[in-house]
């Protein structure tokens, strides 16, 4: 294969207004949430959506609050351990986060109406807590076998580039970046891929000549690579709400649910390449960051049907979750390529080290995402004063994600690639609580949550795209057992829950049909201490 490179400059590349920026990984992302809130709910698994009375059923089934007949109030903090340990190809790394935590903090206030009236509680709740924690670490790398993250950055300039003289254009436009250059090869569209444009300034893309005799872009072949990221930040969700108890047999509740989002990631991608003669390495580093806010409303129904049976069931409907984001992204690639040249006259030979950089300033997009429906359906029961059992089953389809531009227009590209491999999630949850002593209670609950993401699922690339990270990671089916113990006093108590949660996921550093899995194993530790009064 024959190629031409170019000397490399540094260069600012700016965003472009519509360019597409989102992908069904961050639907998947923000569309989900997790075990968390006080100390006795997550104890018992989060199975606590028909037996109620327990602030952070606010945010499962609304109607729970109904079932309080007092005035209460509560906070929850802890710490989190998080832990990844990847295999690719045999080649093994950990890496693990030890991080504090606030997560719930909330109070009930509750109005008598009357013993004999049908309404006889009217209550009211509010609840802060974190629904979904985004803290992760990964270390995973090893030997490619000649594939390379190149590879792909010149797939994304394929379509557009015929010929060294189109690489030339996109390389000496000069320090206003890509988004002036035009595609005489397609009318409607006027920017090359960000990526694309990087590795091309960077001589990590060249123009080789094919064995029918035309021109494309072509990479390197890639010797071994390293990868790590780390994730911060989490969704705060607020929960207003209010609760209605009729005739102590059903149970009615509405919550208005006001998201906030807060998530970072950075990014370090390393790659020995080599071509023949010609090796080098480089580098990719990504900043990203997603700020936002979002609605929701959730119904939730509790039925005794048995007037003297503790039993009951419970029915809930969350709505889509309506986001209004804002994604913030920057990006830059070193390389260090040395080449050798032979002189074919004089055989002489020499070496040429061409050390660049090339960056993607800041690009800055806002749109809106529209997470799917949720449902609940739930059971719960009492023996005497001793034992309380519940169970609980969810679902919430992914597929059903849908993203849009900031003034309403559909993006429908991405919309149908979030449809093809995102799919419905269940939940199970199941929890009891026993009463050892007249004011200690030990707990004990598990989850279990199918994937999201279908079998095959990737990151999809466009060659629009102004996206440079293109590492993905499918999220397996995910366990968690919790254990929990409880003091009551008169009016103070004190709960301790401890939370193991393990999951697996298949983990790409770039978009290669050849490319073999990393096997990465997710687990987190955490312990969870709440206080609260009843009065």
């Amino acid at each position: 294969m024959k190629k031409k490179y170019m000397y490399a400059v540094a260069c600012s590349v700016l965003c472009s207004a519509q360019a597409m920026a989102q992908t069904a990984y961050d639907a998947a992302r923000y569309a989900g949430d997790e075990l968390n809130g006080t100390a006795r709910f997550v104890g018992m698994g989060g199975a606590m959506s028909a037996l109620g009375a327990d602030i952070s059923v606010i945010g499962t089934n609304p109607a729970g609050i109904g079932l309080f007949r007092g005035h209460d109030v509560s906070t929850s903090f802890g710490m989190n351990i998080t832990k990844a340990e990847s295999d690719f190809n045999g080649s093994v790394m950990n890496d693990k986060r030890n991080k504090a935590s606030f997560d719930q903090i909330g109070f009930v206030y509750s109005t008598k109406i009357g013993n004999r009236t049908t309404l006889r509680y009217l209550n009211f709740g509010f609840n802060y807590h974190k629904s979904r924690n985004f803290n992760r670490v990964l270390a995973a790398g090893g030997m490619l076998g000649g594939l390379s993250q190149t590879q792909q950055m010149a797939n994304l300039v394929g379509g557009s580039i015929h010929s060294i003289s189109d690489m030339d254009d996109i390389y000496n436009y000069g320090l206003e970046g890509h988004s002036g250059l035009s595609n005489p090869y397609d009318p409607y569209y006027s920017n090359y891929p960000y990526l694309g444009v990087m590795g091309i300034r960077t001589e990590l893309v060249g123009v080789g000549t094919l064995s029918n005799g035309k021109q494309a872009p072509m990479g390197w072949n890639g010797n071994a690579n390293g990868f790590r990221s780390r994730e911060e930040g989490g969704i705060n969700e607020y929960d207003f709400n209010v609760a209605f108890n009729v005739e102590d047999r059903m149970y009615f509740g509405i919550t208005l649910g006001v998201n906030d989002v807060n998530y970072t990631r950075s990014t370090y991608y390393s790659e020995d390449v080599y071509d023949g003669n010609h090796s080098g390495y480089y580098e990719l580093r990504n900043a990203f960051r997603t700020e936002g806010t979002g609605l929701n409303l959730k119904l939730g129904a509790i039925f005794r049907p048995i007037e003297d049976s503790p039993f009951r069931f419970g029915l809930a409907i969350h709505t889509p979750t309506w986001y209004s984001l804002t994604d913030k992204h920057s990006s830059e690639i070193y390389s260090e390529l040395n080449y050798k040249f032979e002189d074919e006259a004089d055989n002489m030979q020499f070496k040429a080290d061409e050390r660049t950089t090339t960056y993607a300033g800041e690009s800055l997009q806002d749109y809106r995402l529209v997470t799917p429906w949720k449902f609940n359906v739930s059971a719960g029961t009492t023996l005497g004063s001793a034992l309380a059992l519940g169970a609980e089953y969810e679902y919430a389809g992914y597929n059903a994600c849908r993203m849009s531009y900031n003034d309403g227009t559909p993006m429908e590209n991405q919309n149908q690639y979030t449809k093809s491999i995102l799919k419905g999630q269940h939940t199970v949850r199941i929890g009891a609580e026993a009463r050892i002593a007249s004011a200690f209670s030990v707990r004990a609950g598990y989850n279990f949550s199918t994937s999201a993401f279908k079998d095959g699922a990737y990151k999809s690339l466009n060659a629009n795209d102004i996206r440079t990270d293109t590492e993905y990671m499918n999220d397996l089916s995910r366990n968690t057992v919790t254990v929990g113990l409880g003091y009551r006093g008169k009016w103070f108590y004190t709960d301790l829950a401890y939370k193991y949660d393990v999951y697996k996921s298949d983990f790409y550093a770039f978009s290669s049909e050849a490319l073999p899995v990393t096997k990465v194993t997710n687990e987190r530790h955490q312990l969870l201490l709440t206080l609260g009064v009843h009065f």
